[in-house]
């Protein structure tokens, strides 16, 4: 963030040696140009570019079958790619050096270089071991060996290490044509997921992210509990979740325990420290006043010595301090086990005023019965999100245009103000915001499961969410938008509630005939949402007491000045599903799915919709 503001920076060192006529827009009224002495300086630029290599080939398997939906990844980046239908793949990576990762489930991962043919055809090589191991897939599981559709599974052992923000930065970089950003260094920010595109106008670009089969969020599960993140990239093996499933699938499987194990505590944490990279170079108040003595002048800037020292960017800035810790007890007897665990994250941002604070805490408990035909299980969790809403990037912008000459206060105390268009103190504009924003999340989820014979398995679940949001921020009397357009303290809250039912009924065959191994997938969900929300704004405040908890207090409301808002709304989807999955002495694969699905946002004469899929 702080390279794309260099070049706004009014009294940067580097900038005045690039050259001796300069113009840096800083809001109107602020902007300068700098009038140099005779003499200049020289400045040469070597550009270097790398050449960049475009590989394409084939991905087959050892029988010279296409692999469909393989991983191609540029070594150590996000750079990748999936073959498509007929086991094509194209990518271009920085130069011939560069080392390629290619994988799928049940197969070996290999690495080869680029080179400068740009033709790599790729035989995979088997993993036996693999090929038994179990993927999470639509409403159940699949052995690897027999899945046919694009999907990545990320264990444990292979997630991203060190300090995460949510579960999302887990498999950054793990997963081919999975975009997995943080778009700022803001602690309160979340992590932005594109894994399909822009697929609609108005529907978003984030996949269904499911936790424990349970729709959720990134947020709504700590990165230390989770075992497993499996991604469903393509419509054949998304189709089944309908309309949620059109930008991918990303399920979260946590961490559980087993049966007959010894109760087992666990605890693991980390301390972070973070500063700003690449700090811009400004010129401090001896640094001005010594181009002023050389002969520099200032056209149309408005700037004057007003002998203070002041590092504008240090006011607002810190060596920021993040920690976290995480507390899981897992064990179990014959017939029950049981899961629970406790997270506290503490994260500092490096500007003043940005900092995000989380507690989480999970129980799950599973009990059989009837020689393990008919399983229970419960699980919950809760978590309350706080983190403060002072910050402004506008008091950025103010600390970067800002006269290292002026003073933060004056010599009264107050904050030193000018009366200049769009140029306030930015200290005061952040120091004289009170606010907050709190969430608490609930999720209830029951399941039973009944097994009447061997190859059966039929699965009720209920699950609800619930997630209270309560957001406000108040300027106080002394605040520089107050003071200029005479509000006397100005306060914003805005409260909101969601609450989701989901129930889901599925009956699951699977049978193996020799050769031939069949799997039948049936089922039904309900879903319900409910979203309402109040907000207002009032001004014109008695005290700086209140902030934002007493809003019938500003004088603005009795003027009829002061504004409120609400709204209420909710929606339905109701889905109808089926699979099949047929495998041929693991050489011959077939599924096909299809989804019969409604729902209230439809259309009004299109309220059903088909989903069908087959590979």
């Amino acid at each position: 963030m702080m390279k794309t503001h260099e070049n706004r920076a009014l009294f940067s060192k580097a900038l005045l040696k690039a050259t001796t006529c300069l113009f840096l827009t800083a809001g109107a009224g602020v902007s300068s140009v700098w009038a140099a002495p005779e003499t200049t300086e020289s400045m040469s630029t070597e550009m270097v570019q790398q050449q960049t290599v475009t590989v394409s080939g084939v991905v087959k398997d050892k029988k010279g079958e296409p692999i469909i939906g393989a991983n191609i990844m540029e070594k150590g980046t996000t750079n990748g790619t999936i073959t498509d239908f007929d086991g094509n793949y194209t990518l271009k990576v920085k130069n011939a050096k560069s080392i390629l990762v290619i994988s799928y489930i049940g197969y070996q991962t290999q690495e080869i270089p680029a080179g400068n043919s740009g033709k790599k055809d790729i035989t995979m090589q088997d993993d036996s071991e693999l090929m038994d191991e179990v993927v999470v897939i639509g409403y159940g599981t699949q052995r690897k060996g027999d899945v046919t559709s694009a999907i990545s599974s990320v264990k444990s052992e292979s997630f991203v290490k060190g300090a995460v923000t949510d579960a999302g930065q887990l498999i950054q970089g793990k997963v081919a044509g999975l975009n997995i950003s943080l778009p700022s260094g803001d602690p309160t920010g979340n992590t932005q997921i594109m894994l399909r595109g822009i697929s609609s106008l108005k529907g978003g670009t984030s996949p269904l992210v499911l936790v424990d089969g349970v729709p959720g969020s990134l947020n709504t599960v700590a990165p230390e509990d989770v075992e497993s993140i499996d991604v469903l990239k393509d419509g054949s093996a998304t189709a089944i979740y309908g309309t949620r499933g059109t930008n991918g699938v990303i399920i979260i499987t946590t961490k559980q325990s087993r049966k007959e194990m010894a109760p087992t505590i666990d605890y693991n944490g980390y301390v972070s420290v973070s500063n700003i990279l690449n700090r811009p170079d400004f010129m401090d108040a001896d640094d001005l006043r010594q181009k002023w003595n050389e002969g520099y002048t200032f056209n149309g800037a408005n700037l004057e010595d007003f002998g203070a020292d002041t590092d504008w960017l240090g006011e607002l800035t810190r060596t920021a301090v993040s920690h976290s810790h995480n507390l899981s007890l897992r064990g179990g007897s014959k017939n029950t086990n049981y899961t629970a665990s406790i997270n506290y994250t503490n994260r500092q941002g490096t500007f003043i005023k940005t900092d995000f604070e989380a507690i989480n805490g999970r129980m799950d408990i599973t009990h059989s019965m009837y020689d393990n035909k008919l399983t229970a299980n419960v699980s919950t969790f809760v978590s309350q999100h706080t983190m403060p809403r002072s910050w402004n990037t506008y008091a950025y912008r103010q600390a970067l245009i800002h006269n290292p000459t002026e003073p933060v206060k004056d010599e009264n105390g107050d904050w030193f103000e000018r009366d200049l268009y769009f140029y306030d103190n930015p200290v005061s504009y952040i120091r004289e915001t009170i606010g907050e924003m709190k969430r608490k999340n609930i999720r209830f989820n029951g399941s039973l499961t009944f097994r009447p014979i061997e190859s059966l398995t039929l699965k009720a679940m209920y699950a609800r969410r619930s997630t209270t949001s309560t957001d406000g921020y108040y300027q106080t009397k002394k605040h520089v938008s107050t003071t200029k357009s005479g509000r006397n303290g100005y306060a914003y809250r805005y409260d909101s509630d969601f609450d989701n039912n989901l129930i889901e009924l599925t009956a699951n065959f699977q049978k193996a005939f020799g050769k031939h191994n069949v799997s039948v997938l049936i089922g039904y969900n309900y879903e319900d949402n409910t979203n309402s929300n109040l907000s207002m704004s009032n001004y014109d405040f008695p005290t700086d007491a209140y902030s934002y908890n007493k809003m019938e207090a500003g004088m603005a409301l009795k003027r009829g000045e002061a504004s409120m808002t609400s709204y209420k709304n909710s929606d339905k989807l109701i889905g109808l599903f089926t699979r099949v999955s047929y495998n041929f002495n693991d050489r011959y694969l077939l599924m096909a799915s299809l989804r019969h699905e409604g729902s209230s946002k439809f259309g009004k004469d299109h309220k059903w919709g088909n989903f069908p899929a087959s590979l």
